[in-house]
């Protein structure tokens, strides 16, 4: 399980605004997340509709000994929020911990060991810290792996990140353990120059722990907290949602959807435009075709047998060749279509413009794209310049990292996947970076603004 404390002393920053919003995020993408609300105002289950009057049981509960009380485990006390997302909310009650706890000895582990009963349940825990650095931050500190330092773009944050800072890495020095920072620049408005100046004053002072991911100014954010919601819930499809998915995918590793590969530089207002152009005209031609003659619909893979392979998914792959509009398909169609001339017949053609009969099995090795065979999915590729493809998509839950596609040749990438009938949707994942298969011709847009391939299986 990996721990993220959400930390800074000052207020209005968007602790709890990331805090719940990640969390939400990181379980849409299929992780099971628990959300630990270290404030005693317990914002947390205020943001997410979770009745005061029912909690019966707090993160307090969690963190005091028999002897202050009766205590409770983290199981006993969390709420389900949504699927894979669950709360172990704090109230008013949990302001009595640094006093209760006042010079006890192992009083800076106390969520450390009420962490280690869900360590196996879990795959990210957020923990939301207060306004402070007190001992119930210094306690998030001792159980992170990762501290996350949203900072408003504003004069007065950037003002005192120096001071914050410098107590983090004074508090990691005293826990003893290497903990990595981040800073996450929040509520950005771009049509500000004053916030265009603090992120560019960010990046040249706080380079080393600057994420790539910013969190834009988003009406939307508040209107889901006011409503008790996270942003997965009240408007997927808003910027604040496409912000924290960026987030939550950049701290799996992956690079933010909006950032370009060459420099890391987040995008520009006009350049994300042109970027988004590119793929709305993606979606068209691929939907509506080009040259192609296959239907927009997307129709079943075609099995192989009796010599003849029907190949429907890949960019201009016609029936019986899996080459697509270059080699003997594209020489059988023009040939197809020319008019016959009686001084020079088709038939009478020479030989040398014939193509070569080929077997199945030479048909397969030369299809680039997803093809069915049998009771099997092909999914096919070049590429020379890869050091690593990975497949995500509905049949692995989206988890890259189990399906790595094999090196069979020199930039020839393979994998064989055993799918029961159905629509499937799918992306590579080269070298880190998420792309669309381009030897797939069928897309449809995600929640994201981006493209996923489609495969329907017989």
């Amino acid at each position: 399980m990996r721990v993220i404390a959400v930390i800074n002393q000052k207020g209005g920053c968007g602790k709890t605004t990331t805090s719940i919003n990640l969390a939400a995020c990181m379980a849409r993408l299929g992780h099971k997340t628990l959300l630990v609300d270290m404030d005693p105002q317990g914002h947390c289950g205020v943001g997410l509709a979770v009745p005061e009057e029912q909690i019966e049981r707090t993160m307090f509960d969690a963190l005091i000994e028999p002897t202050d009380g009766r205590p409770a485990t983290i199981t006993e006390m969390t709420w389900q929020i949504a699927s894979d997302f669950d709360l172990a909310p704090a109230n008013i009650k949990l302001a009595a911990f640094e006093q209760l706890f006042a010079g006890r000895s192992g009083r800076e582990d106390r969520l450390v060991d009420a962490l280690a009963s869900v360590k196996s349940t879990y795959a990210w825990c957020i923990i939301d810290c207060p306004p402070n650095v007190g001992l119930l931050t210094f306690n998030a500190l001792r159980a992170c792996d990762e501290v996350l330092v949203p900072v408003e773009t504003g004069f007065f944050s950037l003002h005192g990140l120096t001071k914050m800072m410098e107590t983090l890495e004074i508090m990691r020095e005293k826990c003893g353990k290497e903990i990595t920072i981040r800073v996450l620049p929040t509520l950005y408005d771009t049509r500000t120059k004053l916030a265009r100046e603090v992120l560019s004053e960010l990046r040249s002072r706080f380079r080393d722990y600057l994420m790539e991911s910013t969190v834009n100014f988003n009406t939307k954010l508040k209107e889901a907290a006011s409503f008790g919601q996270p942003i997965t819930e009240y408007d997927p499809g808003s910027r604040g949602y496409k912000d924290f998915v960026n987030l939550a995918r950049e701290l799996m590793g992956h690079k933010p959807v909006d950032v370009e590969a060459n420099n890391g530089d987040r995008l520009s207002r006009p350049a994300e435009l042109v970027q988004r152009a590119k793929q709305l005209a993606q979606l068209t031609n691929y939907q509506f075709g080009r040259v192609s003659t296959a239907p927009a619909a997307v129709p079943a893979v075609g099995s192989v047998g009796n010599g003849h392979s029907q190949v429907v998914v890949g960019a201009g792959v016609e029936s019986g060749d899996g080459q697509g509009d270059s080699g003997h398909a594209m020489l059988d169609r023009v040939v197809a279509a020319a008019p016959a001339s009686p001084a020079t017949p088709i038939a009478a053609a020479p030989s040398a413009l014939a193509p070569p009969v080929r077997t199945t099995e030479q048909k397969i090795e030369a299809f680039y794209g997803v093809k069915q065979v049998g009771d099997q999915v092909i999914f096919a590729l070049r590429n020379e310049k890869a050091a690593h493809i990975l497949l995500a998509g509905d049949f692995n839950n989206w988890q890259p990292s189990a399906t790595p596609m094999v090196m069979v040749g020199k930039g020839e990438w393979k994998m064989k996947l055993p799918l029961g009938p159905g629509r499937y949707r799918y992306r590579l994942v080269i070298d880190g970076k998420w792309q669309t298969d381009p030897n797939n011709r069928y897309v449809e847009t995600n929640e994201f603004g981006e493209l996923n391939n489609i495969v329907e299986v017989d």
